[in-house]
């Protein structure tokens, strides 16, 4: 209900001489009374309805619809988060609070570590509507606040990040119990242990984890699994079981034995814990048929490898042993034909000498039929010079030079012919730079 507070002002003070009769001046006049009906529109008007129907007052019309209201919200709250409440848990004792289970309070036994905060609030509110000690006391009950203070305490937990992960740590109702071998056997063994270990996921530091797979999951996926699991690094702490330390300064020395002793206790359950979800990981391979199928593969790629190593070591022997055959015999046929070609490079090499010879002779018995290139009987000096022009040309060009210059000269007999062949060879070798222009004066 709103307050209102009352402030006194003084009205202020009329100027000194001023009368109504006067000072005072009208500006109008007021317009006669008019009669008008009003009627209620919208929810104004459902509201005047009802009250109508059900002959109530304003003031009581009101309390009624705050309590539809109340119901509502409490019946809209409880939808998804809604699970029957055990008579059990509602008449547990406040003070042992460590032992309740905090999502079951709340009404959250089906979602617990995956309950959001937005949910965890809505049960909340849902259960204080229910449970309110003033609620209670107005519709006469006479039982004590104890479960409203669970209620409470629970929702202190689970909205306290690290109280929450304290309590999940060692949440034993979000476990889930790997299926026996004939469980396994008889039912899907890859639906049920999947569920066991996404259960236990929920302790890894590192998200997301991977995840169980199905018959067809390949080498690879399976071996990330497992690798994972035996590697697991958990978050899991056991804090929320520790015995309470005495809050007593006079009694130090009992304070520190109550927290070495604490330290000691949460030690001891993370290696038991340990040693829990790795025994969980080898009975998980023991009676997976994928690891058997992937080791039956893995010892007939390994046979099947032993035997080919075996063939292509017997290939490789007679590939050796034909190959030194074939060898000897290529090595035979070689030194045969080498003789041959030896030889027969023997019979050329004679015949081209001799076929050189032979050019040579023509080419210099041209120039001795052309009188070497004078009138007259040729001084022994025209002879030597162009002899030695010859034998200059010959000694720049090579053998199919030679029998080209031979055929060209060879049947010549007029002078000016041979001279003529004579003096382009020269100008040829010339031009190639095999000789320098004047070397061969007598025949060009």
């Amino acid at each position: 209900m709103a307050s209102h507070a009352q402030v006194t002002l003084p009205l202020p003070i009329l100027p000194e001489g001023w009368t109504g009769e006067k000072d005072f001046k009208a500006i109008g006049n007021l317009s006669a009374a008019t009669q008008r009906s009003i009627e209620p529109v919208g929810p104004h008007f459902l509201a005047h309805a009802r009250r109508a129907r059900h002959k109530r007052t304003f003031s009581e019309d009101d309390r009624i619809q705050a309590q539809e209201n109340a119901k509502k919200v409490e019946e809209d709250d409880s939808g998804e988060i809604s699970e029957p409440e055990d008579p059990m848990m509602l008449s547990r004792d406040a003070k042992d609070w460590k032992s309740q289970d905090h999502y079951a309070v709340l009404g959250l036994s089906k979602y617990r570590y995956r309950a959001t905060e937005d949910q965890i609030k809505r049960a909340h509110r849902k259960k204080v509507l229910r449970h309110h000690p003033d609620k209670k006391a107005a519709a006469g009950s006479t039982e004590d606040d104890s479960f409203f203070k669970c209620i409470q305490k629970a929702t202190e937990v689970l909205l306290d990040p690290v109280k929450r992960r304290q309590f999940d740590s060692v949440d034993e109702n979000a476990d889930v119990e790997p299926p026996t071998k004939k469980q396994a056997k008889d039912g899907d063994f890859y639906k049920l242990w999947s569920r066991v270990f996404k259960a236990e996921g929920r302790f890894s530091k590192t998200q997301p984890v991977p995840k169980f797979g199905d018959k067809d999951s390949t080498q690879d996926v399976v071996d990330t699994f497992y690798n994972f699991f035996y590697n697991f690094d958990s978050w899991r702490s056991f804090e929320y079981q520790d015995e309470d330390v005495p809050d007593d300064n006079e009694n130090r020395d009992q304070k520190r034995h109550m927290e070495r002793k604490n330290n000691n206790a949460r030690k001891k359950k993370k290696s038991e814990d340990t040693a829990r979800l790795r025994k969980l990981v080898d009975d998980a391979m023991a009676g997976d048929e994928r690891i058997k199928r992937f080791r039956q593969e893995a010892n007939a790629s390994k046979n099947k490898k032993r035997l080919d190593k075996e063939a292509a070591e017997k290939k490789a022997k007679e590939d050796a042993e034909a190959a030194k055959a074939s060898a000897a015999k290529a090595a035979k046929e070689a030194e045969e034909k080498a003789k041959v070609d030896k030889e027969q490079g023997k019979k050329a090499k004679e015949a081209a000498k001799a076929a050189i010879k032979k050019n040579r002779r023509v080419m210099k018995g041209s120039v001795k039929d052309a009188n070497y290139f004078v009138t007259g009987a040729p001084p022994a000096s025209i002879i030597d010079s162009v002899l030695n022009d010859v034998e200059l040309i010959q000694g720049k060009i090579d053998a199919d030079e030679t029998a080209a210059l031979a055929a060209k000269l060879n049947g010549l007999k007029v002078a000016d012919e041979i001279k003529g062949v004579w003096s382009g060879e020269v100008k040829r070798l010339v031009e190639a730079g095999k000789i320098k222009d004047g070397d061969a004066k007598g025949l060009a």
